[in-house]
């Protein structure tokens, strides 16, 4: 393409030119282009500040389709796997070819152009929309699956009439190209999309196949309401030479949000309206001609179609739950809720077993995820399977083609494992210093999974990683692959799968802080530079010698169907690469060209200077070109020699701003519409180029030569050597129809088609050694004596490799008998890496073996609770050992592994624990200066297996650890003092604190109240803190004592009584405290004012409430100091005996009054078996009842169950 600058000769209308464009750039409108039926990579990609705005979708043909409603812009239809978590491994096969499935997404954004020269920002390669993560977070910013991307679009610099400033041009020796001066002309028509001008979105699906069907639905999106409030739905049968507006036929007042259409029938059309107006679809079963309303009762923020039943639809709502329909949408079943966004897929076995399979991430209510799977119609409890034992790390399961993977997190480390055809769960085996931080799953075509994998010491790079058939042994591919990250958190990575030829891709690998474009033709076996062309545009010599100078390539994929994006391959055309670079030796975002190869890479031509797109027709017979530029064109180049020589056509009669390019499905692809605008207030124009005209007759099968795939001569590619027909460069026929190779025959094997085996390296001879970690002969730990292993050579074929004979007996692995070993190496672990479990509950034991005659041997395992097994052979345990223990404790495991030649044992011990569920400091509540007092941890229940105390006093920030439940302290300093005690049970941890109150001297008093307060006594802490200070106020209003004075506590139990203390207290004056003289004149008041019953308070309406002194006399408070009187101490005795006398009788009466007894405590009984344990280990907690000789007598229960008393002061 050109700028329109180019065409006017006076330098005045030049200028006038960019006036009125400089006038109506600013305060452009954006627009948006959504293909609903392009076939195209999904791409993760940097957000740039204008341009392009994509919503990245994918149809991969018999693969999965998934539509993700974004919440940005109000843009819908996301495809699973491209946020990343977001996504988190973006990594770039090859494209597959511009047809029209109805599963993509692509917005074009029509938005303020860019000032001339500002050059595209540049991103990484990306991936296919079934390549997704491991793991990883949502993109920041937006719901995940969003996947919105800008992509900025502007102009370069043009030196002359044709492109790259080159026109006119003939080719040097080096085979430039060349560029026709004479402009010819396209067949086109028009169409403008009347009355949608100020419609800023628009989404496209052309049917394809034998059907000359398009839909177009335009969208007014208000950024400010943030929602739809216009949308028009367009239908055109004439391959879009005129359309037809719909909006009569869905609803005048209906506002439409998105588009589907079924991808195994697309006859079948869906419509989603906008859930800010009411949630419902429109279904067509005739390509969108008539359309029936259902009514939803949930909002569809996700659709997954089946990939083979036309009428299986997964729903996944804004609320998290997911539904299935087995009738398009027309009824729909909740299958589950609490389901991870984007991680559900349909069972994709190559054997199609089980299609109605469902595999899903859900949360548990406590906030795990596992995973799960279901039938589509019935998910309820009973009928789940949990393939995978445990709990999962959240956004990990993946589900493609015939793998499982998920993650799961220990000890810091991500651990990856994966299960091959639904066979049980394996850990995925890497270098064993690899020390992966982060993985992706490029792929897993061919059975075999390629990986990315970030190892401990790279942060701007990954390694490729390649598998075995199962997926759990990788060998390393290619080292430190460039990879950068998007503003949305995804991971892009520099590698490309070229498509048409299997084993062949692209990566940029940095070395040295230099980044350099790699080429492998065997799956990654061996890696090349790329060869620089010989000549430049004008036939100038390229002096560029390897590897010093070669050429560097940019490996990002089309965004969406407009544009080829910097690299594009296809199916259909498997020698012609066009890609964006440049030459020297690294990468460059600086002096960027394109070039072409048409022998699979071997040889390269520089096509233009500038940035183009250029598109596939015709099966890749004819190139179409057009610039880069935010300008307004009316050309495009087209090539029919696969990029030796470009004519100059013109496809309309006004220059027009392209928003994007959309190619007609199917294998010709013959028919191109072109989406534009004239000006930023004009409707959206839709421009038809039909290229039939510029053939005048079919290729017959003289026009076609043969043409040899190679890899720098040689001929033999992942063992076969492959003959394909290309069109001859000087015939201008249309092709039609593509047939693959002519031939395809297998190569005799050398030692070039076997790479390493997993556990060996590849050394500077070329040899395959162990690696320095890697013990050849633990692959026999897993047999038996009398069968046979696979003995490996230290090669393994390159999966998909077709070589036969040579050497491949002497690198394929041998069958060897199984030796006899003693075991060795034996371990014992709990299913789930912990060393402690509950009560009551189920605990699965594996017993691990390196090496020994695994059949053959008798296993016997202990639990240390009295209960043994014993097991023939270890086969009958790979599900793991279940056994469940009664008691709490630590329990001594023991296996013992013996055969003939010897034996092993192993130990583990485990904490049993029950579940703590509540704990309460017990403490008194006033003590004297320098008085050693006790602190005990009462438990609920009260034995809960192993547990750790930790313990705080005061403002102390060194806490003290104890294995016991209580300790003894002394405070040497007066005033209000804070304890506070955390008790460690296994996963839980929980605590309380209390406050003591420190002092010389103190007096105390019992009380008691009026017998219809026990009416009333739930006996729980906070009723009887409430009591407390109710109290507390009603003595203070009946004496007119300072509230500083008091201390009430109520005590737990029936009848009800309390402890009332009376304090010293200095004023802020700092006067000296009370004396005790002074002291017993304040309890002589009180105890005046409580035998005259003048201390009382209403608990309710109508329910009074005495407060009487436990003595009956008004005698003194009795102070408790070591001068007491012998007289004293039997009168308090007496007291005692006599409240004792009166408590028995009272519970003996309320018992037969129909009381409720006490809350029964949780039983967890503690284990037997605590031989050789140290005793320290048993903490057994006793609340001790005791009267301390000094200035405080405390009333504490002895059971250890019951709440400590509750006291209030001030």
């Amino acid at each position: 393409m050109e700028k329109v600058a180019g065409w006017y000769p006076a330098w005045h209308v030049a200028l006038l030119y960019w006036t009125w464009l400089f006038l109506f750039t600013y305060g452009f409108t954006g627009a948006e282009i959504t293909c609903r039926s392009c076939r195209s990579q999904v791409q993760p990609q940097q957000q740039p500040q204008q341009g392009l705005l994509m919503h990245l979708k994918t149809d991969r043909g018999e693969e999965e389709q998934r539509r993700f409603l974004g919440e940005k812009g109000g843009e819908r239809g996301q495809e699973a796997g491209t946020e990343d978590a977001g996504l988190q491994a973006t990594v770039a096969p090859a494209p597959a070819e511009t047809k029209f499935s109805g599963w993509e997404t692509r917005r074009v954004t029509r938005e303020p152009e860019k000032v001339a020269g500002e050059r595209r920002p540049r991103a990484a390669a990306a991936a296919r929309a079934e390549d997704r993560p491991l793991q990883g977070p949502p993109p920041a910013g937006g719901r995940p699956g969003s996947g919105q991307r800008r992509w900025g679009r502007s102009p370069r610099g043009s030196a002359g009439p044709g492109p790259g400033g080159a026109a006119g041009r003939e080719p040097g020796d080096g085979g430039a190209a060349r560029f026709g001066l004479e402009e010819l002309r396209l067949a086109s028509t028009t169409f403008a999309l009347a009355g949608d001008s100020a419609h800023n979105q628009a989404m496209v699906h052309w049917s394809g196949h034998n059907s000359s069907v398009i839909l177009i639905l335009t969208k007014l999106y208000d950024y400010n309401l943030g929602s739809i409030t216009e949308s028009s739905l367009w239908r055109s049968t004439d391959y879009g030479t005129t359309y037809e507006k719909l909006n009569d036929k869905v609803g005048l007042k209906t506002i439409l949000s998105y588009l589907y259409v079924c991808p195994t029938n697309k006859r079948k059309i869906m419509l989603l309206t906008d859930p800010e107006v009411e949630s419902s679809l429109l279904i067509s079963s005739d390509e969108g001609a008539t359309y029936q309303k259902y009514r939803l009762n949930f909002y569809i923020h996700s659709l997954l179609f089946h990939p083979k039943q036309e009428d299986w639809i997964l729903a996944y709502s804004q609320d998290q739950k997911l539904f299935s329909s087995v009738e398009f949408g027309r009824r729909w079943l909740l299958l589950h809720e609490g389901v991870t966004p984007n991680r559900f897929y349909w069972s994709m076995m190559g054997n199609g077993r089980e299609p109605d399979l469902v595999h899903l991430e859900a949360r548990t209510v406590d906030g795990h995820a596992q995973y799960i799977t279901c039938k589509m119609q019935n998910c309820s409890e009973a009928t789940r399977s949990k393939p995978f034992p445990g709990y999962i790390d959240h956004n990990s399961l993946i589900v493609q083609g015939d793998y499982v993977f998920v993650q799961l997190t220990s000890g810091g480390r991500p651990h990856y494992y994966v299960s091959y055809r639904r066979s049980p769960f394996a850990q995925m085996k890497l270098p064993k210093y690899s020390l992966p931080k982060d993985m992706h799953v490029i792929s897993t075509d061919e059975n075999q999974v390629f990986a990315a994998v970030q190892e401990w010491n790279q942060n701007d790079t990954y390694n490729l990683y390649i598998s075995d058939t199962r997926g759990i042994y990788f060998t390393l591919a290619l080292e430190n692959v460039k990879s950068s990250q998007g503003l949305e958190g995804n991971v892009m990575i520099d590698l490309y799968e070229v498509a048409g030829i299997k084993g062949m891709f692209l990566a940029n690998k940095k070395i040295d802080n230099q980044v350099k474009t790699f080429i492998t033709y065997n799956k990654g076996r061996d890696w090349s530079l790329l060869q620089a062309p010989h000549t430049d545009l004008r036939g100038n010599p390229i002096h560029c010698l390897l590897p010093y100078c070669s050429l560097h390539l940019h490996l990002k994929v089309s965004d969406n169907p407009y544009t080829s994006g910097n690299i594009a391959s296809r199916d259909t055309a498997p020698s012609i690469i066009v890609a964006s670079g440049n030459i020297g030796t690294e990468l460059s975002d600086n002096d960027i060209s394109m070039f072409v190869t048409s022998d699979a890479g071997n040889t390269w031509r520089q096509i233009f200077e500038e940035e183009h797109s250029v598109l596939y027709l015709d099966q890749g017979g004819v190139l179409v070109a057009m610039k880069h530029t935010s300008l307004p064109i009316r050309h495009l180049w087209l090539s029919f020699d696969e990029g030796r020589s470009w004519s100059k056509y013109s496809f309309t009669s006004l220059p027009l701003f392209v928003d994007g390019v959309l190619g007609e499905p199917g294998e010709e692809t013959l028919i191109m519409t072109v989406f534009g605008h004239f000006s930023h207030r004009s409707e959206w124009q839709l421009v038809k180029v039909d290229y039939k005209s510029i053939f005048d007759r079919r290729c017959a099968e003289e026009d076609y030569r043969p043409w040899q795939l190679h890899s720098q001569g040689e001929a033999c590619i992942m063992g076969a050597k492959r003959i394909y027909r290309k069109r001859k460069s000087e015939k201008k026929c249309m092709q039609g129809k593509y047939a693959g190779a002519m031939t395809s025959e297998p190569c005799v094997c050398t030692e070039a088609d076997f790479d390493c085996d997993y556990g060996y390296e590849r050394h500077s001879n070329g040899q395959c050694l162990p690696a320095f970690w890697y013990n050849p002969s633990s692959l026999s730990k897993d047999c038996s004596l009398g069968q046979s292993y696979l003995n490996s050579t230290g090669y393994r074929k390159v999966i998909s490799n077709n070589c036969t004979d040579g050497v491949r007996e002497r690198y394929t692995a041998k069958p060897q008998q199984c030796p006899g070993k003693p075991p060795q190496g034996l371990r014992i672990v709990t299913a789930d890496g912990r060393l402690t479990a509950e009560q009551g509950h189920n605990v699965s034991f594996l017993v691990q073996l390196e090496e020994g005659d695994l059949q053959r041997s008798l296993i016997q395992v202990d639990f240390g609770d009295g209960i043994a097994v014993s097991y023939a052979n270890l086969s009958s345990t790979e599900d793991g050992i279940k056994h469940i223990y009664q008691n709490v404790g630590i329990f001594r495991v023991t296996v013992l592994v013996e055969n003939s030649l010897g034996s092993d044992s192993a130990v583990l011990y485990l904490h049993v624990t029950c579940p703590l569920e509540h704990v309460h400091l017990s403490l008194p509540f006033v003590t004297t200066k320098n008085k050693e007092i006790n602190a005990t941890a009462v438990l609920w229940p009260s034995q809960v297996g192993t547990l750790t105390y930790v313990w705080w006093f005061g403002n102390s920030t060194e806490p003290l650890i104890t294995l016991e439940g209580s300790i003894t302290f002394t405070f040497s300093v007066e005033g209000m003092n804070t304890i506070t005690v955390q008790v460690s049970a296994g996963n839980t941890i929980l605590q309380d604190t209390k406050t003591i109150a420190v002092y010389e001297k103190f007096q105390s008093l019992r009380l008691s109240f009026s017998p219809n307060l026990d009416d009333y006594n739930p006996d729980i802490p906070e009723w009887r803190r409430d009591i407390s200070r109710v109290v507390k106020r009603a003595l203070v209003e009946a004496t007119g004592i300072s509230s500083k004075h008091v201390l009430v506590a109520v005590l737990p139990g029936l009848p009800t009584s309390a402890e009332l203390f009376i304090l010293p207290y200095q004023d802020a004056t700092g006067e000296k405290k009370r004396t005790a003289a002074n002291l017993e004149q304040i309890s002589e008041t009180l105890i005046q004012k409580l035998n005259q019953n003048l201390v009382h308070f209403e608990l309710k309406p109508g329910v009074r409430i005495l407060v009487h002194a436990a003595h009956l006399t008004a005698a003194p408070l009795v102070d408790l100091t070591p001068s007491h009187s012998g007289s004293a101490m039997l009168m308090l005795l007496s007291v005692v005996f006599v409240g004792l006398a009166v408590f028995v009788i009272y519970k003996f009466k309320r018992a037969t009054s129909g009381h409720s007894p006490e809350p029964k405590e949780r039983k967890c009984n503690q284990g037997s078996l605590d031989r050789g344990l140290p005793k320290s280990l048993w903490i057994t907690k006793r609340f001790q009842a005791k009267t301390q000789s000094g200035s405080i007598s405390t009333a504490a229960e002895p059971q250890s169950t019951k709440e400590i008393p509750t006291y209030v002061n001030g």
